[in-house]
């Protein structure tokens, strides 16, 4: 029997979809399925969900039994073929509204800090020490199993446990398969959506849609482009920076506008408040998303549901076709975060890039993309150099290693001094308490 289980299960949308997927799946359908959070009441409501689901959609074929707490961890793990992770260390109160506040105080605004950015980081360093003892763990009681990463930072956490573990790990970001459905539509050009062929690559959350042909070979970029360019001119709508992307570096990139507002140095500066309104950049949304869905979890808990009628339809995550390609040995096409090693030729080897990757019953198989346009592998080196800084901080646990994440940091670089830069971390540090205890 197939056991596949799930690191941070109370997080119960993204469960029910990936694990619902998994139940609609011929070959994992009958499987077992472990849920493991330190939480016991979301436990709980996910395993509500899911068995819902198992016995709507699957016929009770599947095998769903939970763990709770660090002291089961092992036991969750045991004999898994696939884990996938999903966890946050130190969840939205205190850690989120601790990465937001303290860099308010220097002047520092951020959208969604969970990527890039002091709260990027902040989150990288006190994540990996629980990936660390998730990787004793898995080497242990299910060393062949693979390890599908879905917690952010990806490029940091992915990163670590592909240079320092021997876990077999691939990260995973649902915006490769929403990239160019996304830009088409907005673009009106649905017409263009059957068929067509693309190669995207990059880094997590600033991949790049290198390359877009409709079903008869024909460029669509020309047009997008054109489009692109008209549509910020004459509207305000909520993908403006990507959208100046495409006018000012030539590409669309695979993740949100205000996800990569916070990317670089070039739309939220405090000298230029007026940018915020032009490019409708959201300040503290990712705060605003969380304090909305604590709010209306028992709601969106009960709409689930409905009264034990909760159905699922097989979603693009590409959590359940790497399993099933891994089982079955039929190959699938994913969008994979792995270590470089040339894959990128102008990104640095030690990074961990999002590039295609070939799956089959040998596992994920990355393929080699060759150069990026120049300006575009600039763009991510930018994020490439703060992200091996965290990663080297985490292993040396030298606090000047994220002094100087920070400081290569593109937004953080732009607004604060290095003096500031190195008193805000302290802080952060400091306020972090046990979360950051191996710094302080």
């Amino acid at each position: 029997m197939i056991k596949i289980t799930f690191m941070g299960a109370g997080s119960t949308i993204f469960a029910r979809n990936v694990l619902g997927d998994c139940m609609c799946t011929p070959s994992l359908c009958n499987c077992e399925i472990a849920l493991y959070d330190i939480d016991k009441k979301r436990l709980e409501e996910s395993e509500i969900i899911l068995k819902a689901i198992n016995n709507n959609v699957n016929q009770n074929k599947a095998t769903i039994k939970t763990y709770l707490g660090v002291e089961s961890r092992k036991e969750a793990l045991k004999g898994a073929n696939f884990i996938v992770n999903a966890i946050q260390v130190g969840f939205y109160d205190p850690c989120t509204i601790i990465d937001f506040e303290i860099p308010k105080k220097y002047g520092l605004r951020q959208t969604i800090a969970d990527t890039m950015g002091i709260g990027g980081i902040m989150r990288g360093l006190r994540t990996i020490p629980v990936m660390k003892e998730f990787a004793k763990d898995i080497e242990e009681v299910c060393p062949e199993a693979w390890l599908l990463n879905y917690t952010n930072p990806m490029s940091i956490i992915t990163g670590y446990m592909q240079r320092y573990t021997k876990v077999k790990t691939v990260g995973l970001c649902h915006s490769v398969q929403g990239c160019s459905r996304e830009i088409l539509k907005a673009l009106g050009m649905e017409d263009k959506l059957e068929g067509r062929k693309e190669l995207i690559a990059g880094i997590n959350h600033m991949a790049w849609l290198l390359d877009i042909h409709d079903k008869e070979g024909n460029d669509l970029y020309p047009e997008i482009r054109k489009r692109a360019i008209e549509k910020n001119l004459k509207e305000k709508h909520d993908d403006m920076v990507r959208y100046e992307y495409i006018k000012h570096l030539g590409y669309y990139c695979t993740e949100s506008s205000e996800h990569n507002a916070e990317y670089n140095s070039l739309f939220i500066k405090s000298r230029y408040p007026e940018l915020i309104d032009k490019f409708n950049i959201p300040l503290d949304e990712y705060p605003r998303r969380c304090i909305e869905q604590i709010k209306e979890w028992e709601n969106e808990k009960s709409k689930i549901l409905q009264d034990g009628k909760i159905t699922h339809k097989r979603s693009t995550e590409y959590a359940s076709y790497i399993m099933e390609s891994i089982v079955t040995g039929v190959p699938c096409k994913i969008g994979g975060n792995v270590i470089n090693n040339g894959l990128i030729d102008n990104l640095s080897k030690d990074a961990c890039v999002e590039v295609p990757c070939l799956v089959d019953s040998m596992g994920v198989q990355p393929c080699y993309v060759g150069e990026l346009p120049i300006q575009l592998a600039a763009m991510n080196m930018s994020n490439i150099n703060t992200q091996l800084l965290t990663i080297e901080a985490a292993v040396t646990k030298k606090r000047e290693h994220i002094y100087q994440a920070a400081m290569l940091d593109p937004h953080t670089s732009a607004e604060l001094s290095i003096d500031d830069i190195v008193t805000m971390c302290d802080e952060l540090i400091d306020v972090h308490g046990d979360y950051m205890k191996d710094y302080l």
